[in-house]
Order: C-alpha cells, then structure tokens, then sequence
C-alpha cells in the first residue's frame, strides 16, 4: 500500500493539519532552542579562550577585555535556550497527545467497524498491541516533526560562527551534517525496520500468552503447569528480547556515528582555524560540536522510522477492512423474526418467548450470536422484519436485543458502570430495579459504596453466579423488544433460581418484550410457551427461511406441510 493510499497516515495528516498551530510553534521553539544552543557554546567558548589570553597578557589586556557584554549574551542564551525548550516540549507533546486522543477512538471505530470475523477473530494482545504500541509508534510523527527544524536551525548557527573564522569550515560542517543525515537514513531504513517490527509482533504474542495462562491461573497451579506455562512465556520474551537486542544494535550504530563525525568534523574545523586567534578557533569548533550533537534528534527520528513504518502497516489493515453497513431503526420497530432452520421455519412473534433447545453443540448459542450481528448469518437463514441482518446492518439489528451471554464478560469498574453500559441514562432506581430481578440488590445494598462498589478487574470480587446475574441486570435494563438470555440461571441453587425466574416472569410481562432463552434448565424453560428444538438440526446445514413478504396462505400450507406448529 502506497503512502498516499495509507489510511493510518491519512488520519495522521488530518490530525496534524488540526494542531498544525501547535506544531508551528513547536518547530519554531526547537529551532530557536538549538540555535541558542550553538550561539551559546560558541560564545562561551570564545568567551573563556579570550578571557584566559587576556589573563596572561597582563593587566593592561586585563582592563581592556570587555567581559560585561559577553556574559550578558550568555545569560540571556541560557535562559532563551531552557525557555524555548521547555517551550518545545509542552506545545509538541500537547499536540501529539491531543493527536491521539482523536486517533485511538478512530481506531478503536474501524476494530469495531470491520466485519464480524476480522473484528471477533483478533487477539486481545493483538487489540492492545494496536491500540497501545502501534499508536505511540505512530505518536513519534508528532513529537520528532520538530528535530529536522532544530537540526537545521543548529547547522546554518553553526556555519555562520565557523565563516567568520574561515569560509572552508562553514563547509566542513556542512558536509558533515550531510554525511550524519544520509547514513542515518540508511541505518533507519535497512537495520531498524525489520527489528521493530518483529518487536511488536512479538509483543502482542507475548501478551496474548500472558493473558491466556492468567485466565487459567487456577488450573495451572491445580495441575502442576505453572513451570510449563513460564517456560513457554519465557520462549515468546525471549523472542522479544532478540528482536529488541537486534534493534539496539541498530541504535547503538546511530550512537556510534555521530560521536565520530562529531571528532572528525571538529577536528578538520580547528585546523582550517589553525591560523586565527585561540578565542575564534574555539568559537568555530565548539559550535560545529554542539551543532551536529543539536542534530541528534534527526538521528532519533531515522531510527524510529523503521517502528513507524511497521506500526502503520499494521494499522493499515485494520484500518483499510471495508466496513459494515451501520444502519438506524426507529426506536418503537418491535420486529417479528423468521428462522429457517433445517427443514423447519419458524415465525417468532413480537412480545413471544420462545426457549431453544437442543444439546451441546447443536448451534443454540451460534444462534443468539447471529441475531446480534455477533456472527455471520447465511442467506436468509434469518429475516428480522422480513429484512436480512446484513441489510440491517449491525448497528440496526443489535438495537433489536438485549443480550446477556453465558461467559458473562464485566469491565473493570463499578457495579453502576457495568450496567451503564446497556443504557447510559438510566436511573438509580431503574438500576436497583433490575438487580433486584437478578436477585442481586440485597447484595448491593450491603455495599457500603452500592452501585458504585468496585468488582474488580474483569469482575474478579464477583462469583460466576453474581457475574451471570449482573450481565442479567444489565440485559434487562436495555430498551430492547427482544431479550436474548443463554443460560442465565447456570451455577444458581434452587431456591435463588425460583426467585430469579419467578422476578423476570413478572418483568416480561410488565414490558411486554419477547424472549429467546437459551437453558437446560427446567425452571428457566417454564417461562416460554414456544419450543425451537436444535437436536436434528445440523450446526451448518440451515437452510433459506421464508420472508415475511410471502402471503399467509403461502405461509400457512408451507408451515402445515413441515409440520410446524405457528403462533398467532
């Protein structure tokens, strides 16, 4: 993928073009931070060589010497120089930052965006390492903008000191800065590139490890594993380590160059300054010093590229997936669904509770997760209103439902933030409400913080019971004509799962919303009224339902020929 054809630096383009002030003001205070840097050196270099001459030329020289002037320059150097700096880093580390702040969101969108097995199918060490890693690569495009301005800025200072001493030194330094630019570029582009990008790669794959054996911690130990999980951990660090160790020596030879261009480039200025006085030849050679050392961040650059250019790379595809169509439902649309299922079809009504059985394996699950855009559905394997979810589009279908899944997933927070995910402007009291549905509120009022009380991360103070019913409480708080539960009363004793049944019986009929219960449980199973049995209907055999377009009589004699039982 061309530059020009990069989403990632499309979107790096457009932030920059908004803190295009910011930056301005960075570079500006870069450039006039190095060149106070090199002025100042150089001064003070002339400065001591001409007070040291005078010293030993006797009093008379001693009286003459002007040294109020001269120590005037370089007070007011020193202070423009940490004034500017300071400058430099508070403006383009707010510009980077704010940058950001703009370009994860954005990220984070097209994750969300992608198609359901491009989203679904990456790693939470990958995300991260997207989100994280491949974005503060990205972060040096802000913040080393200004290095090439204050590079240049300190070589024309430094030329400018070593004319006034010798013409050909002025182009000493130049040549060297040269020489510094063009293998630093070289260094950047054919030893840096290749183990930066092993370095992240390794890194999510690290994280991705670490995250898998922290989740089955328990059973390590249990097993005796715990050795074994380490010794694999520790052969991913170990390729991080060799990717690293490969981009150290990569930045060990950008170290090494400009020190010796540094000697060399001095050296050959104090020769062709051999003739002038001790003052001015230290004045043209402490400012070809200091100016290719102010031209180090350049080198810093060119050793980040190769990060930069993987790290875009790698947000390119996530960035570049096509997205899905994200479309709007009104908000009182209370749908009815057509599932074609092996030989059968089934029209679920709205307001209806239908319980779908089968054993494990048999798709039950797969089946909620294609109603919420969770998974890809087959042609017209499911109609939502007569409409295919991919017409929908996720956005409009996932309105449809409130989900509460069997691996009941908690972020690290609060009780209140949990269930704010489902409807952010709910209330206290509709929030108690629903916990006391999921047998939960006796519980959170003993919490001396209530809603606010902390779970944990990923819900770890939470049992699996109390994270079930919790993911309960935050389905039926959604505003949603669907209610999509998978195994919601698992791992509950008998009396709490009475009450919980008894509670969401009285809720359904309070709001009127359908239901699609997923259950091997009996209790749970006496709220529907409608059966979807998967026991003969293969995972991947389902074939064309019928659309709600077709007449009812068609409906009807189809439906009486298959021996489906319809409602209404």
């Amino acid at each position: 993928m061309t530059a020009s054809a990069s989403p990632i630096r499309a979107l790096v383009r457009q932030e920059q073009r908004r803190q295009a002030s910011r930056m301005a003001i960075a570079a500006a205070s870069a450039a006039g931070a190095a060149a106070a840097a090199v002025a100042l050196l150089g001064l003070s270099g002339w400065f001591l060589a001409g007070a040291a001459v005078a010293g030993a030329s006797g009093s008379a020289a001693i009286m003459a010497f002007n040294y109020l002037l001269p120590s005037a320059a370089i007070r007011f150097l020193a202070i423009a120089r940490t004034g500017l700096r300071y400058s430099e880093r508070l403006v383009g580390h707010a510009a980077a930052l704010k940058a950001l702040a703009e370009i994860r969101p954005t990220l984070f969108a097209g994750l969300a965006a992608a198609p359901v097995d491009q989203a679904l199918g990456l790693s939470s060490g990958e995300a991260t390492a997207h989100l994280v890693q491949d974005v503060n690569a990205i972060e040096t495009l802000f913040v080393r903008q200004s290095a090439a301005w204050a590079g240049v800025a300190s070589i024309l200072v430094a030329m400018a000191l070593a004319a006034l001493v010798n013409p050909w030194a002025a182009l000493v330094v130049l040549a060297a800065f040269a020489i510094q630019v063009s293998l630093g570029a070289w260094i950047g582009r054919n030893r840096s590139r290749d183990p930066a990008g092993e370095a992240l790669r390794a890194a999510g794959a690290l994280k991705d490890g670490v995250q898998a054996y922290a989740a089955a911690s328990a059973e390590l130990r249990c097993y005796g594993l715990v050795e074994a999980a380490v010794d694999d951990l520790m052969r991913f660090d170990a390729r991080l380590g060799a990717a690293r160790r490969r981009s150290w020596n990569a930045m060990a030879e950008m170290g090494a160059l400009q020190p010796a261009l540094t000697g060399v480039a001095a050296a050959g200025v104090l020769a062709l300054c051999s003739h002038a006085s001790p003052a001015m030849a230290a004045l043209a050679g402490l400012a070809t010093v200091v100016a290719l050392e102010g031209a180090g961040g350049l080198l810093q650059a060119f050793d980040q590229a190769g990060a930069v250019q993987v790290a875009a790379e790698r947000l390119d595809g996530v960035l570049a997936a096509p997205p899905v169509q994200w479309g709007t439902v009104q908000a009182d649309w209370r749908p009815g669904i057509t599932l074609g299922l092996g030989d059968q079809v089934h029209r679920l009504n709205p307001g209806e509770h239908w319980a779908v059985t089968g054993p494990s394996g048999s798709g039950k699950t797969r089946l909620l997760e294609i109603l919420v855009a969770l998974r890809d559905a087959g042609p017209d394997e499911i109609l939502l209103g007569g409409r295919r979810p991919d017409a929908l589009g996720p956005q409009a279908c996932r309105a449809l439902f409130a989900y509460a899944p069997q691996d009941a997933r908690m972020i690290s927070g609060t009780v209140r933030e949990n269930l704010a995910l489902a409807d952010p402007g709910a209330s206290d009291a509709a929030m108690l409400a629903v916990l006391g549905v999921a047998q939960l509120a006796e519980k959170i009022a003993r919490l001396p913080e209530g809603l606010d009380a902390w779970i944990g991360e990923g819900g770890a103070r939470l049992s699996g019971g109390e994270r079930r019913r919790l993911s309960l409480a935050r389905a039926l708080l959604r505003p949603a004509p669907w209610l999509l539960l998978d195994e919601p009363t698992e791992g509950l004793d008998a009396a709490t799962e009475a009450c919980l049944v008894a509670a969401l019986a009285s809720h359904l009929a309070r709001t009127g919303q359908g239901l699609i219960l997923v259950s091997h449980r009996q209790a749970p199973l006496g709220l529907c009224d409608r059966r979807i049995d998967l026991s003969a209907q293969p995972d991947s055999d389902l074939p064309p339902a019928t659309s709600e377009s077709d007449s009812e009589a068609d409906l009807a004699a189809r439906d009486h020929a298959r021996g489906v039982v319809m409602v209404g």
